[in-house]
C-alpha cells in the first residue's frame, strides 16, 4: 500500500468531508476568495470545519448520560486594517459562500476596487505531531462504558472514605481546512480525548472533593492501566488530603509552586499579557517592553505548539500557518509575543502559528498552545526545605486575571503550610493575590523537575474556549499575597 505525504493526506481527507459532499473544488474557493478581493482589503480567507464529539458520563456506579454531535460550516472573513468583517454559516454550499463573501468584502473603504489576480496556489506546510484518526472509533460503546465503571470501582477500592465517584470520557473529531487569499491552502485532522474522575470523601461528617485525568491528541486506548491508575490516584489522594486540612494562613509569605498543572498560574498571569492584540493596543503589561527584564534569571517561558500529542499542540493554527515553539521570556529577558495574522501584520513581524478560534463561527485571534517554563537547576525538595514558613501549592483550581494591570487571584486547591523546611499539615481555602510581571522578579528558585499538565486544560478569551496545556518545574516565589480563612 502506498501512503500520501501527511500534509497531502490531511488535506485530501478534509476536502473529502468538506467540499465534495457539497459539489464544491478548489475552484469554488477560488472564486469566492476572488469576490472578497474586488475590493481592497488586506486579507482575506476561508475556514471550514468538521467535528464530531461524543460524550459519557458515570455517576453512582451507572453510566447515566451520552451524547453525540455532528457540526460543521464555514467561516468567510476579510481584514482591513485593523477591523475585521466576518460571517459564518452552517450550510456549506457555493451559494452561501457567495454571498458571505460579498458580504464581508464590504469592510473595504467604499468605491476602492482592486484589480484581482488569481495567486498561485500553495498547500501550506505543516507538522506531524499526531495521527489524524478518529478517536471515537478507537473503542467500542461497550468498552467505553467497562472504562468508566473500572475507573469507579478502582476509586471506591482506594479507601472506604470514598463515597461518590463521578467520571467523564470524551472523544472529538475535528477537521478543519482554510484557504487564504495569498493562494494558501492548508488542513489538519485533530483527534482529542480526554478521561476525567472526580471524587467525594466522607469522614466525621466532612465531606471533601479531589479529581485527576487527562488526555491529548490521541486515541482512547492511550488509557492503559497504569494512566487509569495515576488519574484515580490523584483524584482519591487530593480529597483525602483535603479531609485533614486546616483553615489557611493570610498575609504575605514565600509560596513553593509544584511542577506541572501550577504552571496555569504562568498561564493566566503571564501567558495572556504576552498575546499580540493587548500588546499591539498597549493594554499589556508587558507592551513595549521587548528586550528588557520582565522575571528573575533563569526564568525562561515558551510558548509552543509542537509537542507531540499534546492538548494544545497543532500541525496548523487556524489560519493556515505552521504551529512554532516560540521562546517568549529568556533568562528573564523579554524576546516576543505570540502573534495571529493580523496582529503580526499590524506590528510588523511574523507570525508565530497562534491564530486559534473555537470553530467556524468565531474569528481567530492570538491565543496560547503549550505554555511553560523551563527547569532550573533545584532539587524539590531543597526548595521546600528552604522555606522558613509559607504555602506550598501543588495543585490549583480557578483564577483570573486583568491583563492591563497584570493583578492575578488564584484558589489553591491542593496545598500545605511548611514551617522549617517541613510540610506540616494541609490547608484549605488558600487564594494567592499578586501581579504576574512582579511575581516573575520574584521567583528565587526554580527546580530541575520541569513538568507538563497531564492534559486537561481549556482556555477562555473573549467568549472563545480551546485546548490548551501548561507545565512549569517546583518554583519558589517570595513576597506573594495569601488570602487564606484563618
Amino acid at each position: 500500500m502506498i501512503s500520501r505525504e501527511p500534509t497531502l493526506e490531511r488535506l485530501a481527507t478534509a476536502q473529502k468531508l468538506l467540499l465534495t459532499p457539497f459539489g464544491l473544488d478548489e475552484s469554488h474557493l477560488t472564486r469566492a476568495l476572488a469576490e472578497i478581493r474586488a475590493h481592497r482589503v488586506d486579507d482575506a480567507d476561508l475556514y471550514f470545519q468538521y467535528t464530531r464529539h461524543e460524550g459519557w458520563s458515570l455517576e453512582e456506579g451507572i453510566v447515566k448520560t451520552g451524547s453525540f454531535s455532528i457540526d460543521q460550516g464555514v467561516g468567510v472573513r476579510a481584514v482591513s486594517g485593523e477591523k475585521t468583517a466576518f460571517a459564518y454559516s452552517d450550510d456549506i454550499s457555493e451559494a452561501s459562500l457567495l454571498d458571505a463573501a460579498r458580504t464581508v468584502r464590504a469592510i473595504a473603504t467604499a468605491g476602492k476596487t482592486a484589480r484581482v489576480k488569481t495567486p498561485a496556489r500553495r498547500v501550506a506546510g505543516s507538522r506531524s505531531l499526531y495521527d489524524g484518526l478518529d478517536p471515537i472509533a478507537t473503542l467500542d460503546s461497550t468498552a467505553k462504558v467497562r472504562l468508566l465503571e473500572h475507573v469507579e470501582q478502582m476509586a471506591r477500592a482506594r479507601d472506604p472514605r470514598v463515597v461518590q465517584v463521578m467520571a467523564g470520557l470524551a472523544s472529538e473529531y475535528d477537521v478543519v481546512l482554510v484557504a487564504r487569499a495569498d493562494g494558501t491552502l492548508a488542513a489538519d485532522v485533530r483527534p482529542l480525548v480526554r478521561l476525567s474522575v472526580t471524587v467525594i470523601a466522607e469522614q466525621g461528617g466532612r465531606r471533601e472533593m479531589g479529581s485527576g485525568g487527562g488526555g491529548g491528541r490521541f486515541g482512547l486506548a492511550h488509557f492503559d492501566e497504569a494512566l487509569i491508575t495515576e488519574y484515580v490516584t490523584a483524584a482519591v489522594t487530593a480529597a483525602l488530603t483535603n479531609l485533614d486540612a486546616r483553615p489557611a494562613p493570610a498575609g504575605e509569605m514565600t509560596v513553593v509552586l509544584g511542577p506541572g498543572w501550577p504552571g496555569v498560574l504562568l498561564h493566566e498571569a503571564i501567558g495572556h499579557g504576552l498575546e499580540g492584540d493587548f500588546n499591539r493596543k498597549g493594554s499589556s503589561a508587558f507592551s513595549g517592553r521587548i528586550g528588557q527584564r520582565v522575571a528573575a534569571r533563569g526564568v525562561t517561558v515558551l510558548d509552543d505548539g509542537t509537542l507531540a500529542d499534546r492538548r494544545g499542540s497543532l500541525n496548523v493554527d487556524d489560519e493556515g500557518n505552521a504551529s512554532q515553539r516560540n521562546v517568549l521570556i529568556e533568562d528573564g529577558i523579554l524576546k516576543g509575543y505570540i502573534q495571529d495574522s493580523m496582529n503580526a501584520r499590524l506590528m510588523k513581524v511574523a507570525p508565530t502559528g497562534n491564530g486559534r478560534r473555537e470553530s467556524y463561527a468565531h474569528v481567530p485571534m492570538p491565543r496560547m498552545t503549550n505554555t511553560y517554563m523551563l527547569g532550573g537547576d533545584k532539587d524539590p525538595g531543597e526548595i521546600v526545605a528552604s522555606m522558613k514558613k509559607g504555602l506550598y501549592a501543588t495543585n490549583f483550581g480557578g483564577g483570573q486575571v486583568d491583563i492591563t494591570s497584570g493583578k492575578f487571584v488564584f484558589s489553591a486547591s491542593e496545598a500545605f503550610w511548611v514551617e522549617n523546611g517541613k510540610i506540616l499539615y494541609p490547608v484549605k481555602g488558600a487564594t494567592i493575590v499578586g501581579n504576574g510581571p512582579d511575581a516573575l522578579t520574584r521567583v528565587t528558585m526554580i527546580g530541575n523537575d520541569m513538568q507538563l499538565d497531564t492534559g486537561v486544560g481549556t482556555c477562555g478569551k473573549e467568549g472563545q474556549s480551546v485546548p490548551v496545556g501548561v507545565g512549569q518545574p517546583t518554583l519558589r516565589i517570595d513576597g506573594l499575597t495569601v488570602g487564606g480563612t484563618a
